[in-house]
């Protein structure tokens, strides 16, 4: 287990000046369901025009980056999100590390970038992973700025300047690919909109940006931030393992299907996920003083999320076919085989996601990573054994081992942290079954002969009225979730 950072126990002036995080929460729901709206015609438009093939081109130069971005600044920016006294008295230091480690890593990805693209099946997708490596020393010149805003719970500054990135980057990548630049505009529009958002985030950082080098910071922010490093590169394998088995076994082309039956499972971890994951580790850090409190919030959050969640991922799950094919053309319906296992492995991704943050934040860093490790010996083999039957055999491979062997793990490891299994599973177990009796719904309306998208949509009524019943349900935990914001569980200064 790894100890948290540890420093001067006086009041931080940017957390004295930060909102709450029930108003935080909010601005970053508003911000990820804005840019998700966006995102999806941005994505339907361009997948139309480019096909499957450039589409696998440029999730090629994508998984580079992202492998990079795991590690890039060595973990060290999430100490500050934790750091209990005054960020300023660490933050030059956390961006000498992030920026000297950022920039050694692009080097590497740069040199690498034939050898990579050879490996992914696609040898011509070189130039493109060079392009979005370029992208990793911005990260690096961000982090602390980035770190500050989760910090002091500024979403509202992060909602302008992520729609700014993906704005900017969407019009630039749509333009060339109209020109007929394939795979490469997709990748300028991402590096466009990187660096004119990173120079917003250095421009609103709540502090300035200033290196500098503390050496008796560097082993207290290095035993932390490393060993999160290391979890985040298992993390990297366990979501794109997948992808690099497919590239180097079935090609770019089924690459480009199952990359799009991804991004359409990973909407709900999206919209719901990573706007409570953007203020979950300050907000549960508040909270430290107060155990019971703290695991209170993360079991009424658990309900909260599998109440919304679990009918969204089955009904993507059962209506996988008629949804590709309507939205995103013919050309892609091979993408629907995957779509069906994946949309149910994104339901335990949030319940996953959830728990890892309440692991970290409880110091249990070690543990998590233990986890991954375990997750990732058990999913290698299934994912090699899968591919034989192509894409869709990778996602039930997928899903299987998640269920299996990665969640029973997760709730041993509540345990250790003070929340048992079966509070958990309380929260869980009737919105399985209501997505279970939605699932046999959404089959007798099709059987019905119904047309689409009719059927469809009967479906979907159905998904949101369960929803809200569900919600209803849950009422005394979104009540206990509101009260503690209004008290100040949640927004204490």
């Amino acid at each position: 287990m790894t100890a948290p950072v540890q420093g001067p126990g006086t009041a931080s002036p940017v957390t004295a000046k930060a909102p709450g995080a029930s108003a935080a929460l909010a601005w970053s729901l508003l911000n990820t369901g804005v840019a998700k709206l966006g995102t999806l015609g941005i994505g339907i438009l361009l997948a139309r025009i480019l096909g499957p093939d450039s589409y696998g081109t440029f999730a090629v130069a994508m998984v580079a980056l992202l492998a990079v971005l795991t590690f890039n600044e060595l973990g060290v920016s999430l100490a500050i999100v934790r750091w209990p006294g005054d960020p300023a008295d660490i933050a030059p230091t956390v961006t000498t590390i992030s920026i000297l480690s950022s920039c050694l890593f692009c080097l590497a990805g740069l040199w690498a970038a034939p050898w990579f693209a050879a490996a992914m099946g696609d040898p011509d997708a070189a130039g493109v992973v060079r392009l979005m490596v370029c992208c990793v020393p911005i990260s690096g010149v961000v982090a602390t700025p980035a770190a500050l805003l989760q910090r002091s719970f500024d979403q509202k500054t992060k909602m302008a300047i992520d729609q700014v990135n993906v704005w900017l980057g969407a019009v630039i990548s749509i333009v060339l690919a109209l020109a007929g630049f394939g795979a490469m505009s997709l990748a300028i529009g991402r590096l466009a909109g990187t660096v004119v958002s990173g120079i917003m985030f250095v421009v609103k950082s709540p502090l300035p940006l200033r290196a500098g080098l503390d050496r008796k910071l560097l082993k207290p922010l290095l035993g932390f931030g490393l060993p999160l490093a290391g979890t985040s590169i298992i993390v990297f394998c366990l979501g794109y393992f997948d992808q690099l088995v497919i590239g180097n076994l079935l090609g770019p082309t089924m690459l480009g299907l199952y990359v799009l039956a991804f991004n359409l499972a990973s909407w709900p971890v999206s919209v719901l996920s990573q706007p409570l994951r953007s203020v979950a580790p300050a907000a549960l850090a508040r909270l430290q003083h107060d155990p019971p409190r703290m695991r209170a919030t993360v079991t009424a959050l658990t309900g909260v999320l599998t109440a919304v969640t679990f009918p969204a991922v089955t009904l993507l799950a059962i209506q996988a076919g008629p949804i590709v094919q309507f939205v995103y053309g013919d050309a892609w319906a091979g993408a629907a085989a995957a779509l069906t296992w994946l949309a149910m492995l994104a339901g335990l991704r949030i319940f996953f996601e959830l728990i890892y943050d309440y692991l970290v934040v409880v110091g249990l860093t070690g543990s998590i990573l233990t986890i991954q490790v375990c997750w990732l010996v058990a999913l290698v083999p299934a994912l090699l054994l899968g591919a034989a039957d192509g894409i869709a055999g990778i996602a039930r491979a997928q899903f299987l081992v998640a269920a299996a062997v990665v969640l029973p793990i997760y709730l041993w490891r509540l345990r250790t942290a003070g929340i048992g299994p079966a509070r958990m599973l309380r929260q869980g177990w009737l919105p399985a079954l209501c997505s279970a009796l939605l699932s046999g719904f959404a089959i007798l309306v099709e059987r019905a002969g119904l047309q689409p998208p009719f059927a469809q949509l009967i479906s979907a009524a159905a998904a949101i009225a369960m929803m809200a019943g569900l919600l209803w349900i849950k009422r005394a935990d979104i009540s206990m979730l509101k009260a503690m914001g209004r008290s100040g569980g949640l927004d204490d200064d």
